[in-house]
């Protein structure tokens, strides 16, 4: 299914100008006027000091529109739309004078002024899963199912008198006298909304939640609306949080949860990881075991039957190398990122069918310590051997164990005369920018080995700048955009055609969530997620005395056909940077590969 490039375009409007713009606009208020948090949230201009004025006028505003004739209210729902009036005082005042223009305001005092206000959500079912639709698209109302929620300034859509969304259907005869004044008070709701309604008054005035039966007019203000709130509330709780104001990131990290409720799709769950990041750093509840690696490695599993990333990663890695064993008849690969060695097989049967026959291949991995006193790493090698056997190539396979790659050192590879080393990494080097000095001493150390090639893939992105604030919106750009291209997974295929499963699917995203955690609620040693782009890569390679190494059009071609087997293609992009090979969603690049040699 063809999907909209909009990712990007968003959060251009809605991420960076909130970062800029309406982040400090939540703090300048608040310093300059005393502006009313949770009134704020929902973007009235609420002072503090005017709370007291503002509870009165609304009590009389109530008072008005139990004593005004039924006509009277149809006749102002027809003339007027109040749309969202970030004025609250002057708004409940021009609607008391033209409900009754002769009602004196200074005449009456309310004795209690608890301010209440029944809200009502709209539940759209055709609700869009992309972030910039949010942030483009026209404000638009839903006239689909209705039900009546708790009431709560945090609730996620307003009910705003105005003009009727949907026509009543039929007119109630004004009464034959004018009746008393009185207050209106909301009922309490039931969860099914075929049923719902709500009292004014006496029982016999009740409005029922269905359209037909609608006698009052009301402006149901859908999901799209609330998509725009929440891009700014997310971006207003970081900037709190970057302040240190942790009692307006506590208001405003319990509104995200509200209105990532009404979202559907990517947007919801995504919302819903950073609001959870968010607050674990709000609340200094940090992951328990950020560096789980077992688990870690599960998730990846999923992760790689579901989109086309990691298979995009091994390949492209793959094709560098083969192309680098050219011509050798002894090669050894050291691979940083052993895992469950799911890259090796397909280059084990490439080197079998090499004209002349295979060469001797010896395979060196590298993997974290065991938390179940399983040799993960010798299970992994003796599949690779029995694989190896079958297609007749000459194999031999070490495991390492290691805490962090910084730990090792040249001697320990057993390099060998004769022998062309490659050297893979895969989504590991920028967890060595966490202990200052590692990442040098790794590349010290593979210069040692004088390896034929270094072979890299890392996140296309930088989650390693030192404000958190740009942090965290760099992040939110690219999470957006993977969550974007992991939900056209849903209905896409994996290899031949066959649909992604569910689980996968809930496991990948777990994966990515994950990282959101640990990008944003973790500081210090504890902060492994350190993305960063090409260019500062390229910076610490060459400064470490490597040099790119071109990769061919033909990986990049290859490539290209492997991404046809996901959903045809569609939203996937493969591109070329410096002689390096990128794959994103649409126009943003997600990771990129890399070849370095010595110079």
């Amino acid at each position: 299914m063809k999907r909209d490039n909009s990712n990007q375009e968003n959060f251009a409007t809605s991420g960076s100008s909130s970062s800029s713009d309406k982040g400090k606009m939540w703090c300048e208020e608040q310093d300059a006027g005393g502006v009313d948090e949770l009134f704020a949230v929902l973007g009235y201009k609420v002072k503090s000091s005017d709370m007291a004025e503002v509870a009165q006028k609304l009590e009389q505003l109530e008072e008005v529109m139990g004593s005004v004739q039924q006509d009277g209210l149809s006749q102002i729902a027809s003339d007027t739309v109040h749309y969202n009036p970030s004025d609250l005082s002057s708004w409940l005042e021009s609607m008391i004078s033209e409900l009754n223009p002769n009602f004196d305001y200074f005449s009456s005092i309310v004795q209690d002024p608890f301010l209440e206000s029944s809200t009502v959500t709209s539940i759209d079912s055709h609700s869009h899963n992309s972030w910039n639709r949010h942030a483009r698209a026209p404000i638009c109302v839903s006239t689909q199912q209705q039900m009546v929620v708790d009431s709560d300034f945090g609730s996620d859509l307003i009910s705003i008198p105005g003009k009727a969304v949907y026509p009543t259907s039929q007119q109630h005869p004004p009464p034959q006298h004018q009746p008393q004044p009185k207050k209106l008070k909301p009922s309490s709701y039931s969860g099914m909304a075929n049923s719902t309604t709500v009292s004014w008054g006496s029982p016999s005035e009740s409005i029922s939640a269905h359209p037909i039966e609608s006698a009052r007019p009301m402006l149901l203000v859908d999901s799209q609306e609330n998509g725009i709130r929440l891009v700014h509330t997310l971006m207003a709780c970081a900037e709190a949080v970057q302040q240190e104001n942790l009692k307006l990131a506590e208001a405003l990290v319990k509104q995200i949860g509200f209105l990532a409720v009404s979202q559907a799709g990517a947007m919801r769950k995504v919302a819903t990881y950073f609001a959870e990041a968010l607050a674990r750093r709000i609340y200094k509840l940090y992951p328990t075991n950020p560096q789980d690696t077992a688990f870690t490695d599960l998730l990846q599993m999923h992760f790689y039957e579901t989109c086309p990333y990691l298979k995009f990663a091994h390949f492209t890695a793959n094709q560098a190398i083969l192309e680098a064993f050219e011509g050798k008849s002894h090669v050894h690969i050291i691979d940083f990122s052993m895992k469950q060695g799911m890259q090796w097989p397909a280059l084990l049967q490439a080197l079998a069918l090499r004209p002349g026959g295979p060469p001797s291949f010896r395979l060196t991995g590298i993997g974290p310590p065991s938390h179940d006193n399983i040799d993960h790493l010798q299970e992994v090698g003796c599949k690779l051997a029995q694989l190896a056997e079958t297609i007749h190539v000459e194999f031999d396979y070490r495991g390492f164990v290691a805490n962090s790659l910084a730990d090792l050192n040249a001697s320990m590879f057993d390099v060998r005369e004769g022998e062309t080393v490659a050297v893979n990494s895969i989504f590991e080097l920028h967890q060595l920018l966490a202990r200052p000095g590692a990442i040098e001493k790794v590349l010290q150390v593979v210069s040692e080995m004088n390896p034929e090639i270094l072979t890299v893939v890392e996140q296309e992105a930088n989650h390693n700048g030192m404000v958190f604030l740009d942090r965290f919106t760099e992040s939110l750009h690219y999470y957006s955009t993977f969550f974007d291209s992991l939900e056209s997974s849903g209905g896409g295929g994996d290899v031949g055609g066959v649909a992604v499963s569910v689980q996968n699917k809930v496991m990948s995203e777990v994966y990515l969530g994950r990282q959101i955690c640990n990008v944003v609620a973790c500081e210090g040693p504890d902060r492994v997620e350190r993305h960063e782009t090409l260019v500062q890569w390229r910076t610490r390679f060459e400064s470490a005395g490597f040099e790119p190494v071109h990769l061919g059009s033909n990986a990049y071609k290859q490539a290209s056909m492997l991404l046809a087997l996901f959903a045809g293609g569609d939203g996937y992009r493969v591109e070329e940077k410096d002689g390096c090979l990128t794959l994103g969603w649409h126009t943003r690049p997600l990771i990129a590969t890399s070849a370095w040699k010595l110079s």
